[in-house]
């Protein structure tokens, strides 16, 4: 993942789509949060200490129906708990040679979207640099924590008037990694991920969401060992 630029700033460039995608989904985090109770600086370090995208409105909604934060927070495990595999799926990716002496500190940042930028990045033929991720996953990172900033600082009523953008804020974060799925995946991969989409909606309509995501993620996985 290098370039004729250093590589950090290289990969804050490349985290600029996501930037883009991911300040205006915080932004309604900072908006739903404001309306749920939350003080604006609670907010704020919801999205410092969780940054957990899409979990984070599950975490609202858990926490202000009165469930105990115990459940809340091992229901937002159970979530994310695919984000364990992107470090390894990566680092194969990357070659054997690849740096991992800074993985404890970038590795924050490797959500969705960064990962699938990652990935995409090698697949295009660039050399894996930690330095880059750390770029790719600080811009990224400042989008989410300015967005909810903003976001809490407008207020609960921010999108009273705007029903449309209101609902349209919600697609913009599967969109966004849909995006960088269809920019990497190959037709070898689409036996794999017909298995974990099935999967997913296998486990949503017959358990819940969670369920879904956790069996499309185990789903996937075993395919793709399969498939090697």
């Amino acid at each position: 993942m290098t370039a004729s630029r250093p590589p950090f700033l290289a990969g804050l460039s490349a985290s600029l789509p996501i930037a883009m995608g991911y300040f205006p989904i915080s932004f309604s985090f900072g908006v739903a949060a404001t309306r749920a109770g939350f003080s604006a600086v609670e907010a704020f370090a919801l999205s410092l200490f969780i940054y957990a995208g899409a979990s984070q409105f599950l975490a609202l909604a858990l926490l202000t129906s009165g469930a105990p934060v115990l459940v809340s927070a091992f229901t937002l495990i159970a979530m994310n708990l695919r984000h364990v595999l992107y470090g390894p799926a990566l680092m194969k990716a990357a070659g054997r040679d690849a740096s991992t002496r800074h993985a404890w500190a970038w590795a924050f940042g490797l959500t969705d979207e960064v990962f699938g930028q990652a990935l995409g990045s090698l697949a295009r033929g660039q050399r894996f640099s930690e330095g880059a991720m750390f770029g790719l996953g600080l811009g990224a990172y400042a989008s989410w924590l300015a967005g909810t900033a903003v976001g809490a600082v407008a207020g609960g009523g921010a999108l009273e008037n705007w029903p449309a953008v209101k609902a349209g804020l919600g697609f913009m974060l599967p969109a966004l990694f849909l995006a960088l799925l269809l920019s990497i995946m190959t037709r070898r991969q689409l036996p794999v991920i017909a298995v974990a989409a099935c999967a997913t909606v296998a486990g949503t309509l017959a358990l819940s969401a969670t369920s879904g995501i956790l069996l499309g993620m185990l789903a996937g996985a075993a395919a793709g060992l399969v498939r090697r």
